[in-house]
């Protein structure tokens, strides 16, 4: 209210400087009137300026020190300029996920077709189970040029399984996209097309954001191109349970379905993020919007540029959350810290030294404050890298250097050569423990896109045989992909279905 009347007051302020004196004269006695001051001083000055005297130089300064307003109004940011600089290389991306046919499981567990078929001839209904048409889907979402020769930065989930990409930009000029390369576990994607001279962003720092900072997003909401939307950054390094090496940056800028994958800009006009996620009980906007940081973007688009794949640091260590009482038993004065459960046979933690108990505080000299913190803190450093990490042990503080190792799931990914690629899937062979569970031995599917994904193979499937040959390994499989079509016995949940795979004259070229 009391903003609201100020605009009045001064709405009515004439600009010619003649006509504007004795309304401000009259406000300053208003304002002085107000306050109470009823000394000589404010006599004076009341009096001085309803006579239109002048005040000796030492009173008119200690009058305007006296008037002077106790608290400083804050100008609201100006974000016309930031629009204007960089809303031409904000994207929307549509894409296509064609109709399909997949083979859906049968409603019991461990119920193979010969046992359906005995169903079927008593004249049981199975409604449940076999071929199962999945309709074209489309949706969109939102991307930043990062590159003039048209790089372009996502959210993975934006891309993810698409079989179609359309990449739009302000002057309606639309691209064909092609994925370059995605990592799920930070929600990462870098998007190519075939342009030249494109705008692009600056990319800032998300180090140097801090809690209050305004902040500005553009992206796509619901497909409504080039939508402008600002708040404040609500918290640093906010870790959410289902993510376990992003720190997120929470803001209160609003975030919609079509967002996804747009930027969060600082007021200088940089990239600090990338709009992935919102906290809503109704699947709209409720004031908790998540983005990547910047920082941890820009190092795993680079690999993904490079490789095509991240591969993470890895140390083989299971930890658990501290709280106080944990805390006391092992002498610290702050529940802070992973606190190491088990330390995988021959892994680096092992050969370092770790042990069950020690509680890791710092790696490098940055602080581990929980246990969630520290596969984010170690998968940022390359394999074969050193790292020095603070250990309290036996409620004394200690150092170990331990070598970095590969993440197994990057090395389980490595198992993937071009052939399964051009199936579509990723996967690798069952451990003895998990053949010994499933009562069969196979490959397991770790991802299953493109050609696999329209046949109907999913992740977690078994592929047992390949054209009749057991397959035990994923070099067997990939010999059995170099043929025309293959037929593949697939278990899921205990049953058993064949899935024909006829692969396209146009993937003649990955044959090996």
């Amino acid at each position: 209210m009391r903003a609201r009347l100020w605009h009045k007051v001064f709405s009515f302020v004439p600009r010619r400087p003649e006509k504007r004196a004795p309304i401000q004269k009259e406000i300053l006695f208003m304002q002085i009137a107000s306050f109470g001051l009823k000394s000589t001083l404010a006599g004076a000055v009341a009096a001085a300026l309803m006579l239109g005297t002048a005040l000796p130089v030492a009173a008119a300064e200690e009058a305007a020190a006296t008037t002077a307003p106790v608290v400083q109004q804050a100008a609201l940011p100006d974000f016309v300029s930031l629009v204007k600089e960089n809303g031409p290389a904000v994207v929307n991306i549509a894409v296509v996920k064609n109709a399909r046919v997949v083979n859906t499981p049968f409603a019991f567990p461990g119920m193979d077709e010969r046992q359906a078929e005995i169903f079927r001839r008593f004249g049981f209904p199975l409604p449940f189970g076999g071929p199962q048409e999945i309709p074209e889907q489309r949706g969109t979402g939102s991307g930043f040029i990062i590159s003039s020769d048209g790089i372009i930065m996502t959210n993975a989930h934006v891309v993810d399984g698409v079989d179609e990409i359309t990449v739009r930009l302000t002057d309606k000029r639309e691209f064909k996209g092609k994925v370059l390369g995605t990592d799920k576990q930070t929600d990462i994607a870098v998007v190519k097309i075939d342009a030249k001279d494109l705008p692009v962003l600056r990319i800032g720092s998300s180090k140097d954001l801090q809690v209050g900072e305004w902040v500005a997003a553009i992206g796509s909401p619901f497909g409504l191109d080039n939508t402008v939307t600002a708040g404040i950054v609500s918290a640093l390094s906010r870790n959410l349970p289902s993510d376990t090496y992003v720190p997120f940056i929470q803001t209160d800028v609003a975030v919609n379905p079509g967002n996804s994958g747009g930027p969060l800009f600082n007021m200088k006009g940089e990239v600090v993020g990338i709009n992935s996620q919102i906290f809503s009980t109704s699947g709209g906007f409720m004031g908790l919007s998540f983005a990547i940081p910047i920082d941890l973007a820009m190092q795993i688009k680079d690999q993904l540029v490079k490789d095509g794949k991240v591969t993470r640091g890895y140390i083989g260590v299971y930890i658990q959350e501290l709280n106080q009482e944990l805390a006391d038993n092992f002498g610290l004065k702050t529940p802070e810290g992973a606190l190491v459960t088990k330390v995988e046979k021959e892994s680096p933690a092992e050969k370092a030294g770790l042990r069950e108990g020690d509680v890791i505080t710092t790696i490098d000299g940055r602080k581990v404050t929980s246990s969630v913190s520290l596969p984010m803190l170690v998968s940022a450093i390359p394999p074969g890298g050193k790292a020095e990490l603070t250990v309290i042990r036996d409620k004394k503080e200690q150092k170990i250097s331990v070598t970095v190792g590969t993440n197994k799931q990057a090395e389980a990914q490595k198992t993937v050569d071009q052939n399964t690629q051009r199936l579509g899937i990723q996967a690798r062979a069952l451990t003895d423990e998990e053949a010994r569970q499933a009562d069969t031995t196979g490959v397991l599917v770790l991802e299953s896109t493109g050609l696999a994904a329209k046949s109907g193979i999913r992740k977690g499937d078994i592929i047992v045989s390949a054209n009749g040959t057991l397959v035990k390994t994923v070099e067997a499989l990939r010999q059995a992909c170099t043929k025309d079509r293959v037929l593949l016995l697939v278990q899921r949940d205990g049953g058993r279905i064949f899935i024909p795979i006829q692969f396209d004259k146009k993937d003649e070229g990955s044959k090996k």
